[in-house]
C-alpha cells in the first residue's frame, strides 16, 4: 500500500543501510574505467555545516552518476587532524578538568588528544551518511594514522635531502593565542576601528625640539630602532643624522632617511620597529638596525620592554597612551580604520614575529603545477579562478611548514648537544647518520633530542590524493596505479592556495603527474543578507535539523537549486522547502500512476497501429512526444555535466519532471473520470507500460541528486530481484528525437494554455465548450492533435479555414488559431474594455512617435536604445491593429 504522503524518515535510514549491506559503494581495482574522488578531509574536530552539505552533495552527485554509467566509482572519505583547531579543543577540555597543558609532558598531552579524537573524531563522517554520501567507508583515512604519518615524514626527509627544506629565522605570522606560526593563507584580514596616536619624540641634545610620528601601535615604541623620514621632505632635512629619544624609556635612536616613507601619511615620520612589522624588518635589514623583540609568545610584554612587563599587548596599549599623555608626549589621537590580520583558527590578532622556523622552498617546486593549470592539463571550474591561481603561483613565497604545537607529525630533525642537527625518519636512523657521517661512534640515542615542533597540517593534506592510496609508502601498489590520478576535486575556492595548489605541486613532485583532472570550486554558503554563515552570527541552521524537517533529498536539491560553480549561495530555507515540494510532487505523480486500473482489452492490431503511427490516437502521440522531449533534455543535461554546471543540470531535471512529465504528459494521457462509476476509466496496457518506463528512467536521471526517494519509487514501481538497486541501474541515454513532434507539441501546449488563460480572463467556466478555428492550408498537420486539444482545452468543434471570418475572435496562437467566445461574454462590457485598452495603446504609440521624431534624441541616444524604441513602436502598432479588428468584430 503506497502511503498518501511522502515521509522521508520512513525510508532514508532503511535504504542507506540497504546500500551498505549490499556494498554498492565499495570499490576495488578491476577492468572498468575508474572514477575517483577524494573527499576534502574535514577537520576531525568538526561537525557538519552548510558548506560541507553543499560540497559533499556535489561530490555525491558526481560519484553516483559515474557509478550508474558503469564506471568503477570510488569516493575516498577521511578526516584531517587539524593541528591548531584540535589542540585548542584538547586544551579547552583539559581546562574544564582543571589541567593545564604546561603541567603535562608531550606524551601525556598526546594521550588526551587521542582520547578526544577517538571520542569525537568520527562525528562528521557519520553525519555525512544522513546526507546520503555514497563513500567507500572501508577506505576511510585519517592524516594521523600510522601509514599517513610515516608518508609525511618520508616526504620531509626526501625534500630536505634534495635541499628544498631549510631552517632559518624569518618574519612569520604569529598567533599569540595558539602560540604558533601560521601561514599567510591562514591570516584573515579584517577592517577594524583603531586609534591613530600622535607621539612626540624629543630630539637628543636639542631642548624643546621634537619629531612627531603617528602610529596605531604605541605599545611597541619600546622596540623602536629608528625614526625614518623621506629624504625629500623639506620639513625634516635639518634632522638628518640626528637622534630622537623614545618617550617613557629615554633610549636614543637614529633618524634615518628612506624613500619608502610616505610624506603625506600622518606626519611624514615613521617609527621603525623591525621585530614587529614585516616592512619595518625590511628597512631594518637595509639600514643595519638592531632587532628588539619585546613580546612573549602569548602576546604579553617581556623584560626587554622595560615597562609594563607581563601586560597583554592590547592592555598595554591603553596604558601607554595614558602614560604618554601624563608625560606630555601625546599630541592627539584620531579614530582610524585600518586592516588587521587575524588567525583563521583562533581569531586572535596576528603578531608579526621574527622566529626560527622550518621552510619549504617553493620557487622551483611550484613551476610544473603553475604550467599545467595554465595549459588546462588541470582544469579549474569556473575558469575565472585561473587568474587567482596565477596571482599566487607566479611568485610563491617559501612555505613556513613548522608549527609550535604537540598534536601533529613531529618534525624529524634530531639535535646534538652542540646545537647541530641531522634529519632522519626516526631516532635510530638519525644515530646511524651521526655515527657514519660524523664518525661519532660513541654517540647514543640518548644524546639526540628531537625537534619539538610539528608540521603544518597542510603538509599532510597536500599529499592526500597520493597518501590515501598508500602511493608514497608503496609507490607501485595496485590502488595507486588504478585510481591515480583521480578525476574530480570538489572544494571551496577559499583554499585554492592552502590546498589545491599544493596538492598539484605534490602530484608532480612525487608522482610526476597531475593529482586530478578537474577542480570544481563551490562558492560560500551565505545567509539571504549575504553574510557568511557562522556560529557567532547565529545565522547558520543545523544541517541535521534541516534533514529531519525536509528530508535529505529536499535539502540536497534545495542547496543545489541556486549554487552555480564558484558563486556564493544565498541560502534561504525556502530553497529546501522547494526541494521538499519537488519530492512531494514526484511522490504524488507516483501514487497517481500506480492508482490507475490497467486494461488488457486492446487488440494486437490496434496496438500495432498505435506503435507504428498509423491512425495514431492522442496517447500514442504523447508517448512519441515525451520520448523526444526526454532525449532532448538528456543531451542538455550531459552538456551541463561536462561543463560542471551541476545546478543547471538539476534545473533541467526539475523542469522535465515537474513541467513536462507531471504537468503535461500525465495530464495528456490521464484516463477520463467515469462519473457514474465514481472512478477513473482504465488505461490500456501499452500506454501504462510506456509511462512506467518513463517514470523509471526519470528516477534514474534524478537519482544522483535525490538518492532516497528515487530508490523507494524505483523499487516499488516494478518487480525487482533481491539485491537490485537504482544505485547501479544504467543512467538514462538519449534515443532518437522527432523535431516535428516536438514543434507540434509546443504549439499544442501554447494553444491549450492560451485558451485556459482566455477562460480565466473572461470568467468562462472550464466546463463550457468553445469552438476552435485553425487558419491553415494543411489541416492534416493538426488533425492528429485534435483528440488532445479537445481533451485538454474542452473544445467543442475544430474547423479549418483559409481566412479569418466574422465572429471569430481572440487570436490565441500566431495568426492561425482562434476561439469564438462572443456567446459567452457581456458584449457591451467587452467593447468598453477593448476601447479603453485601444486608447491606452494609441497614447503609448504616440509618445513613442514623439520621442523618435526628436532629432536630438535619435542623434545622441545609443543605437540599441533607439532600436528598442522602434521595436516598442512596432509592437504598439501591431496591438492597435488587433484591438481595432476585435472591436470591429464585436460591433458588427
Amino acid at each position: 500500500m503506497i502511503s498518501k504522503t511522502y515521509n522521508p524518515k520512513d525510508i532514508e535510514e532503511k535504504w542507506y543501510q540497504y546500500w551498505l549491506d549490499n556494498q554498492f559503494f565499495k570499490s576495488n581495482p578491476d577492468e572498468r574505467e575508474p572514477y575517483t574522488i577524494v573527499i576534502p578531509p574535514p577537520n576531525v574536530t568538526g561537525v557538519l555545516h552548510m558548506g560541507h552539505m553543499l560540497n559533499n552533495t556535489i561530490q555525491d552527485v558526481l560519484i553516483r552518476k559515474a557509478r550508474m554509467e558503469g564506471k568503477n566509482a570510488c569516493w575516498v572519505p577521511g578526516t584531517d587532524h587539524a593541528s591548531i583547531a584540535t589542540e585548542a579543543k584538547v586544551v579547552a577540555m583539559l581546562k574544564e578538568r582543571g589541567i593545564s597543558k604546561q603541567d603535562l609532558t608531550r606524551e601525556q598531552f598526546l594521550e588526551y588528544a587521542w582520547e578526544w579524537t577517538h571520542k569525537y573524531g568520527g562525528i562528521i563522517l557519520s553525519q555525512l551518511r544522513k546526507l546520503g554520501a555514497s563513500c567507500d567507508w572501508d577506505r576511510t583515512r585519517f592524516t594521523m594514522e600510522p601509514a599517513l604519518y610515516d608518508s609525511v615524514i618520508d616526504v620531509f626527509v626526501d625534500l630536505y635531502e634534495k635541499g628544498q627544506i631549510y631552517r632559518g629565522v624569518r618574519m612569520v605570522n604569529w598567533d599569540p593565542q595558539g602560540r604558533t606560526a601560521v601561514s599567510d593563507e591562514e591570516v584573515i584580514t579584517k577592517e577594524v576601528q583603531q586609534r591613530l596616536v600622535y607621539i612626540q619624540y624629543p630630539i637628543a641634545g636639542q631642548e624643546g625640539e621634537y619629531i612627531t610620528i603617528a602610529t596605531v601601535r604605541p605599545e611597541t615604541i619600546m622596540a623602536d630602532a629608528a625614526i625614518a623620514v623621506n629624504p625629500n621632505d623639506e620639513r625634516y632635512k635639518h634632522l638628518h643624522g640626528r637622534k630622537a629619544v623614545i618617550p617613557l624609556i629615554n633610549r636614543e635612536i637614529p633618524i634615518i632617511t628612506d624613500e619608502y616613507v610616505t610624506m603625506d601619511f600622518g606626519t611624514g615620520g615613521l617609527k621603525v620597529t623591525p621585530a614587529h612589522d614585516p616592512n619595518d624588518y625590511a628597512l631594518g635589514v637595509k639600514h643595519n638596525l638592531p632587532v628588539l623583540d619585546i613580546l612573549n609568545d602569548d602576546g604579553t610584554l617581556n623584560e626587554k620592554a622595560q615597562i609594563l612587563v607581563g601586560q597583554d599587548r592590547f592592555a598595554a596599549r591603553k596604558v601607554i597612551i595614558k602614560l604618554l599623555e601624563e608625560s606630555g608626549n601625546l599630541v592627539k589621537t584620531e579614530d582610524y580604520k585600518s586592516n588587521v590580520g587575524t588567525s583563521e583558527r583562533t581569531g586572535a590578532v596576528i603578531e608579526p614575529k621574527l622566529s626560527l622556523q622550518w621552510f619549504l622552498k617553493m620557487d622551483e617546486l611550484s613551476k610544473p603545477a603553475f604550467e599545467n593549470v595554465m595549459n588546462d592539463t588541470v582544469q579549474l571550474h569556473p575558469s575565472k579562478f585561473k587568474n587567482m591561481y596565477r596571482s599566487w603561483m607566479e611568485n610563491p613565497h617559501d612555505w613556513c611548514i613548522s608549527r609550535q604545537l604537540w598534536w601533529g607529525q613531529r618534525i624529524p630533525a634530531f639535535y646534538l648537544q652542540d646545537g647541530t642537527f641531522v634529519v632522519a625518519r626516526n631516532k635510530h636512523e638519525a644515530l646511524e647518520k651521526v655515527q657514519h657521517e660524523r664518525l661519532l661512534f660513541a654517540m647514543t640515542e640518548a644524546d639526540l633530542t628531537q625537534d619539538e615542533d610539528v608540521l603544518d597540517t597542510w603538509f599532510s593534506s597536500w599529499l592526500w590524493p597520493i597518501s590515501v592510496f598508500d602511493g608514497l609508502k608503496n609507490p607501485d601498489n595496485a590502488d595507486i596505479n588504478y585510481y591515480y590520478p583521480t578525476n574530480t576535486l570538489v572544494t571551496g575556492f577559499d583554499i585554492i592556495f592552502f590546498w589545491v595548489a599544493r596538492m598539484i605541486i605534490a602530484g608532480y613532485e612525487f608522482k610526476g603527474e597531475r593529482p586530478f583532472k578537474d577542480v570544481y570550486f563551490t562558492g560560500m554558503v551565505r545567509d539571504k543578507l549575504g553574510r557568511k554563515m557562522s556560529k557567532q552570527l547565529g545565522n547558520s541552521p543545523d544541517p541535521l535539523d534541516l534533514i529531519d524537517q525536509f528530508g535529505a533529498d529536499g535539502v540536497r536539491t534545495g542547496m543545489l537549486f541556486s549554487s552555480a560553480a564558484g558563486n556564493d549561495l544565498l541560502f534561504d530555507e525556502k530553497l529546501v522547502e522547494q526541494g521538499r515540494n519537488f519530492s512531494n510532487k514526484i511522490w504524488n505523480a507516483f501514487r497517481l500512476v500506480k492508482g490507475w486500473t490497467v486494461s488488457d482489452e486492446v487488440t494486437a492490431d490496434r496496438i500495432a497501429k498505435q506503435l507504428t503511427g498509423n491512425h495514431p490516437d492522442g496517447n500514442s502521440l504523447a508517448i512519441t512526444w515525451f520520448e523526444s522531449k526526454l532525449s532532448t533534455v538528456l543531451v542538455e543535461i550531459e552538456d551541463h555535466f561536462s561543463k560542471f554546471r551541476i545546478s543547471d543540470a538539476l534545473q533541467a531535471i526539475y523542469k522535465l519532471i515537474w513541467d513536462d512529465f507531471c504537468s503535461q504528459y500525465l495530464e495528456l494521457i490521464k484516463p477520463a473520470y467515469d462519473a457514474e462509476a465514481s472512478t477513473s476509466q482504465p488505461i490500456d496496457r501499452v500506454m501504462y507500460d510506456a509511462t512506467i518506463n518513463f517514470f523509471e528512467r526519470l528516477m534514474c536521471l534524478a537519482h544522483p541528486f535525490m538518492p532516497f526517494i528515487t530508490e523507494e519509487i524505483w523499487q516499488e514501481i516494478s518487480d525487482r530481484k533481491a539485491g537490485d538497486s537504482i544505485c547501479i541501474a544504467p543512467f538514462p541515454q538519449p534515443d532518437a528525437v522527432n523535431p516535428r513532434t516536438l514543434a507540434d507539441f509546443e504549439t499544442l501546449f501554447e494553444v491549450i494554455t492560451n485558451i485556459r488563460n482566455i477562460r480565466n480572463a473572461k470568467q468562462i467556466s472550464p466546463r463550457t465548450e468553445l469552438p476552435l478555428a485553425i487558419k491553415t492550408s494543411a489541416p492534416e498537420r493538426f488533425q492528429s492533435l485534435e483528440p488532445l486539444i479537445r481533451k485538454m482545452a474542452n473544445v467543442s468543434e475544430i474547423s479549418y479555414i483559409s481566412e479569418k471570418t466574422e465572429g471569430l475572435s481572440f487570436l490565441i496562437k500566431g495568426d492561425e488559431f482562434f476561439v469564438n467566445i462572443l456567446g459567452e461574454i457581456d458584449i457591451e462590457q467587452e467593447i468598453a474594455n477593448t476601447r479603453k485598452e485601444l486608447e491606452y495603446n494609441i497614447g503609448f504609440r504616440d509618445s513613442i512617435l514623439k520621442k523618435l521624431s526628436n532629432e536630438k534624441f535619435v542623434a545622441n541616444a545609443k543605437p540599441e536604445i533607439v532600436e528598442r524604441e522602434r521595436q516598442k513602436l512596432a509592437d504598439a502598432e501591431s496591438k492597435i491593429q488587433a484591438l481595432e479588428q476585435r472591436l470591429h468584430t464585436m460591433e458588427a
